[in-house]
């Protein structure tokens, strides 16, 4: 048996998004893989998006799926403290990164433990030191995966310079990092090689995700997406009100049976209510929504700026806080995203319209990268097993 092991950044969803893309890349090269992916990011998460190496576009939550790969809940690392998806605090985001690897010997040591009674072939870390640090030890093949690395995003922050020492003496352990477009630091790595966008692709024409979930086909859509860590405040009366486009808003809505259109829980003016859950349950993913979607109104992150690169959506984004990542994304976007910038009071008040219009009105960027990083990631990790 060949087991592959994931340490993911329990940060928001994106890692764990891409990440998954790249395991489905695996085992449609090796079925006989085993993967077990140890985060602290949502169960769900992991085990409705994993798709069994033959389903074309049906529910992606198969049997075969399941059964090679194994979700197990441990801290791999502390990420950014987020009140919400645009307010983080600096100093608690340092005090908790700095206890954790307070105790990295004694966690690798545990970590290493785990990898030889599980006969661990290959460590992907995407991107705690820990998995990195404890595949080292542990003398098996590792490789780094991701867009940034903690230690560049943690040195923007003050008090974080033993800290970022000790990730880097960490990360120096990788056989190689696997650099993501819209990177920022890994000159911590020896042998960094770069690969295209992950990104989920849809495999549903956006007419046909539209009538099956009951979604207007003749009106622009916009998705209304802030992951794992959500948003409170937006005036979603004056969303209701918005002329000429419908709005979908996430939330915990009972959609009832699987298989029911989830359209049928009901418009309320300019405003639909998205179940993530539901959609999965009814054989969709989320990367259908979005290229469903016109516009997609967001903060920047890694997975949702490759999905609506992936699914030809605009995004309209704003800004999220002091995370060193944010620059590096907004500067980047323009030149393969349709997008454009809302200020908080804007997005919050609810007035969306003229942004909404002009971005519709942006001509097509000028560039188009590949987003194959997946199959290509998997070509490579592959390559590292002994």
């Amino acid at each position: 048996m060949t087991t592959v092991v994931f340490y993911i950044s329990g940060h928001g969803f994106g890692h764990a998004s891409r990440d998954v893309e790249v395991i489905n890349a695996l085992l449609a090269r090796r079925p006989d893989l085993t993967v077990v992916v140890r985060t602290t990011a949502p169960r769900w998460l992991i085990e409705l998006t994993v798709r069994r190496s033959t389903d074309a576009q049906g529910p992606p939550s198969g049997v075969e799926g399941r059964r090679h790969v194994r979700y197990e809940h441990i801290e791999c690392d502390t990420g950014i403290v987020q009140m919400d998806s645009l307010r983080l605090d600096e100093a608690e985001t340092i005090r908790r990164a700095s206890a954790f690897m307070s105790k990295l010997p004694a966690r690798v040591e545990e970590e290493v433990a785990w990898l030889r009674a599980h006969r661990a072939s290959l460590v992907v870390a995407d991107i705690p030191a820990l998995g990195v640090a404890a595949g080292a030890a542990a003398g098996v093949p590792v490789a780094a995966l991701g867009n940034f690395s903690w230690d560049w995003a943690y040195a923007a922050y003050p008090g974080s310079d033993t800290l970022v020492d000790g990730i880097r003496r960490a990360y120096a352990g990788a056989d190689v990092a696997l650099r993501l477009p819209m990177w920022g630091g890994f000159d911590a790595f020896a042998h960094v090689t770069d690969v295209p966008f992950v990104a989920r692709h849809s495999r549903r024409e956006p007419a046909a995700t539209r009538r099956a979930l009951g979604l207007p086909l003749d009106e622009p859509l916009v998705l209304v997406s802030f992951g794992g860590y959500g948003v409170d405040g937006i005036d979603l009366a004056q969303l209701n009100r918005l002329p000429d486009y419908v709005v979908l808003v996430s939330g915990s809505v009972p959609f009832g049976p699987a298989r029911r259109p989830l359209g049928e829980s009901g418009r309320h003016g300019s405003l639909m209510p998205v179940d993530e859950r539901a959609l999965y349950a009814n054989g969709f993913r989320y990367e259908d929504l979005v290229r469903a979607a016109n516009i997609v109104v967001t903060k920047p992150g890694y997975g949702i700026i490759a999905e609506c690169l992936a699914n030809d959506t605009a995004l309209l984004y704003t800004s999220r806080g002091h995370f060193v990542e944010y620059d590096v994304l907004v500067e980047a976007m323009p030149r393969f995203l349709r997008s454009a910038f809302i200020n908080h009071d804007e997005l919050f008040s609810g007035h969306w319209l003229p942004h909404l219009d002009a971005l519709l009105a942006q001509p097509a960027p000028p560039e188009r990268p590949a987003t194959n990083g997946a199959d290509l990631a998997a070509a490579l990790l592959l390559r590292l097993i002994r």
